[in-house]
């Protein structure tokens, strides 16, 4: 079954046919980093992680671009707030962010350019565009040029809007505009922001709109068409509207397919920044949960799905996560469960708009099968069952002996864990030989007041992190 996505632009199901053969190019919008992220902001990391490893497993050479934008209103307006450049505060996040894929197992992309190192190809695109009819410079002085929508037809295609319905776009003054939902390419300087903040160009100095941005480093990293576009449904308009109407415009085919990521909401309303309604990694570790847990949260639900955050919801999701986990090394013990092939519904699961709600229910459904036979001594099928339940979690970024989990990020530690667990397993094992009951049973219990479940079993006392977090 070959893979189908879902096309935001098309509205509808459609097979996935790569501009060049045997290779796939995706484009994703990447953070604004004003400040550190959250988890709502790691979920479109996470979701297109997956696409990634899902294209690369199909076959396919994949070349993956993940932005970073790096000059904004946003970033601009910290910089004045906190009396610091601009350029500081944008790499300090841009640290923080990378540090929280890490933990979350995204791999790394293939290029993640900074919006800062596009400025040439940026007023390139927008002299096209005035070339074209399809842009002007403001007539007031202010060096700001503007895209013109009624240029356009198709404008609000992507976010299926009719133009004439449309509130004027915020990111200029109407006064300099022909019309009040024409949209920023090129932002003249203004006293009130800080001035390092700008580049020469034809119409003076000045800094990029926003949606100008992202069209100029695809068309630097990808060419003028490449296959997926993907960000949060939060940005489909305006920003991917009116980035696919300039380039298109520019006379550039741009995108195959458009691909969104549902919202992490909390409280009822989106988790963002400007609200104040966040929580990040660290907060997620305060509580016991790790990385590995949280990225499975993630995926869950079908990424297009928005997500209502609770604690509540994480804590089924790692307990679920560790019921898979556990089997893994139960069957560990017994043999080598290095990673094999997926099963068939994993597969068609994937296939089907990469549903990872069903692909993780087929894993389940693979442990319970597994588990059964350990249970009935059926060593061969365990581990075949293991070494099958390996190759799928690895492709969602969830398989528990990945380095990745193994060694260094969320648990950096665990070589000391492991040694100061092991010392007390020591101690509760030589309480029970002399059969000092009460002291093996404290050492126990104490180990899991600290969170750490001992299980005895015939290879001897087996301990998990956080497995009995909601007393089970």
């Amino acid at each position: 079954m070959a893979l189908r996505l879902y096309d935001t632009l098309t509205r509808q199901v459609r097979d996935f046919e790569p501009r060049v053969a045997g290779q796939a190019s995706v484009y994703l919008c990447g953070l604004t980093v004003q400040s550190g992220p959250h988890i709502g902001h790691l979920r479109s990391g996470v979701n297109y992680d997956v696409l990634r490893r899902w294209l690369v497993h199909s076959g396919y050479a994949v070349t993956f671009v993940r932005n970073i934008t790096d000059i904004d209103d946003k970033i601009l307006a910290k910089s004045l707030e906190q009396g610091r450049p601009f350029w500081s505060i944008a790499y300090e996040n841009e640290v923080k962010l990378s540090g929280s894929y890490r933990a979350l197992n995204v791999a790394p992309p293939t290029y993640e350019p900074r919006a800062t190192q596009c400025i040439p190809e940026m007023q390139v695109l927008i002299t096209e565009l005035i070339e074209r009819g399809h842009a002007y410079a403001a007539k007031d002085g202010s060096g700001d040029v503007y895209f013109s929508v009624s240029s356009y037809p198709d404008y609000g295609a992507l976010s299926n809007q009719r133009p004439d319905e449309m509130l004027a776009a915020p990111d200029g003054p109407e006064r300099a505009k022909k019309d009040p939902r024409d949209f920023a390419l090129w932002k003249g300087v203004k006293p009130t922001e800080p001035q390092d903040a700008y580049w020469p160009s034809p119409w003076g100095r000045g800094r990029p709109g926003w949606h100008i941005e992202c069209s100029a480093m695809t068309f630097r990293f990808l060419g003028p068409e490449f296959d997926i576009h993907g960000g949060g449904t939060d940005l489909v308009f305006p920003h991917h509207e009116n980035e696919m109407t300039q380039s298109r415009a520019a006379g550039h085919d741009f995108a195959a397919f458009w691909l969104h990521n549902g919202m992490v909401d909390l409280g009822g309303e989106k988790m963002a920044k400007s609200v104040g309604n966040v929580i990040d990694v660290a907060a997620v570790q305060e509580r016991g949960i790790r990385p590995v847990e949280l990225r499975y949260y993630m995926l869950a639900p079908h990424y297009r799905a928005r997500i209502e955050f609770s604690w509540g919801a994480l804590d089924e999701a790692a307990t679920a996560y560790q019921r898979i986990e556990g089997f893994v090394q139960r069957a560990s013990e017994v043999g080598e469960v290095e990673p094999s092939v997926v099963c068939a519904e994993f597969e068609e699961a994937m296939n089907d708009d990469l549903n990872t709600s069903a692909a993780l229910a087929a894993i389940h459904e693979v442990v319970r099968e597994g588990n059964t036979a350990l249970a009935a001594g059926e060593v061969k099928t365990a581990v075949g069952a293991a070494r099958s339940v390996r190759a799928m979690l690895g492709l969602l970024g969830l398989d528990p002996q990945d380095p990745a989990f193994t060694t260094g990020g969320d648990q950096g530690m665990r070589e000391t864990v492991d040694a100061l667990v092991s010392l007390a397993l020591q101690q509760r094992t030589s309480a029970r030989e002399r059969k000092d009951w009460a002291a093996a049973d404290a050492v126990r219990d104490q180990l899991k007041q600290a969170g750490v479940a001992v299980e005895d079993t015939p290879q001897g006392p087996r301990w998990t992190i956080g497995a009995d977090r909601n007393g089970g």
